[in-house]
């Protein structure tokens, strides 16, 4: 008789050392909880419903006027596809470059990967400023495509898109690095050696062994490297110019030149939405994935 009071005693003390550990993560997370209200939910609602004064008008009201105004919406649709094609071209490169730094022998992975980080550590505006001797008029570039004969010479490739795409490419690429990494690294070798052991070609082996392991990373790689982009200030000012403006460079003109800021508010709560709408699509993924 005495064996089911000791199975309730057992259960109810897995029990409290559950709750225990929960409430130890729950405190745990509470600072950081603390900073992310106090630091964005509370000036983004104070932003979004205070009442419109006389120096700040309606934002809100701004807000409605520029999802009607066809030059903020051909900005936001460039914000959007240079985000885009930014993170498609980070994947089709990190990705890649993850994969062969996980499959490398373990004593030469801190290298590689220190070496594919190393950018990193470089300001933004070195690494940017490096584009406008490249893209230049007599950038490298330039050269190239005259001593090629592509070219009549004197080819400009700065304030454009491909412009922005390039820099913005080698802003971010090290995080898709890092990030698919991180998932790769963790895949045990053996599942893909036993995936083609029963007879799987290595692309297949690759498709349904190691990608869906590796999805989640991948996706929050590229939510971080869309997120990047959309909000990129000082390389779209410096590559895209005037002719190729994007949100960012958008609000700064509105805060900083115009001083109106409430048109500056409604282009952050754009910005703020997009990069929303890539998060819950990112997570639709990767439910999807792990079905």
């Amino acid at each position: 008789m005495p064996q089911p009071v000791a199975d309730d005693v057992s259960v109810t003390s897995r029990r409290v050392r559950l709750v225990s550990r929960r409430a130890a993560s729950g405190l745990l997370l509470l600072p950081g909880v603390a900073l992310l209200a106090f630091g964005f939910l509370y000036p983004f609602g104070v932003t979004l419903f205070a009442p419109p004064a006389a120096e700040d008008p309606d934002v809100l009201g701004k807000l409605g006027g520029m999802l009607g105004d066809g030059y903020v919406l051909e900005v936001a649709a460039r914000t959007v596809r240079v985000a885009a094609l930014t993170t498609a071209i980070c994947l089709l490169l990190g990705f890649p470059v993850a994969y062969l730094i996980a499959r490398a022998p373990r004593r030469r992975q801190g290298l590689l990967l220190a070496l594919a980080v190393f950018p990193l550590l470089l300001s933004t505006v070195v690494r940017t400023f490096s584009w406008l001797v490249i893209l230049g008029r007599n950038g490298l570039i330039s050269d190239l495509l005259t001593a090629l004969g592509l070219a009549d010479g004197g080819t400009q490739l700065l304030y454009t898109e491909f412009a922005l795409i390039a820099g913005l490419t080698q802003l971010f690429t090290p995080i898709m690095i890092l990030t698919s990494y991180s998932s790769l690294s963790h895949i045990d070798v053996k599942l893909e050696e036993a995936a083609r052991g029963l007879g799987a070609s290595p692309g297949r082996a690759f498709r349904r062994v190691v990608l869906p392991i590796a999805l989640p990373g991948v996706l929050v790689g590229a939510m971080l490297v869309f997120a990047g982009a959309v909000t990129a200030f000082t390389t779209p000012l410096l590559l895209g110019g005037t002719r190729n403006r994007t949100l960012a460079t958008l609000l700064y003109d509105y805060a900083n030149v115009k001083l109106d800021w409430g048109a500056a508010s409604a282009v952050a709560l754009i910005m703020t939405a997009l990069v929303v709408v890539a998060g819950l699509i990112s997570g639709r993924l990767s439910k999807v994935g792990a079905v």
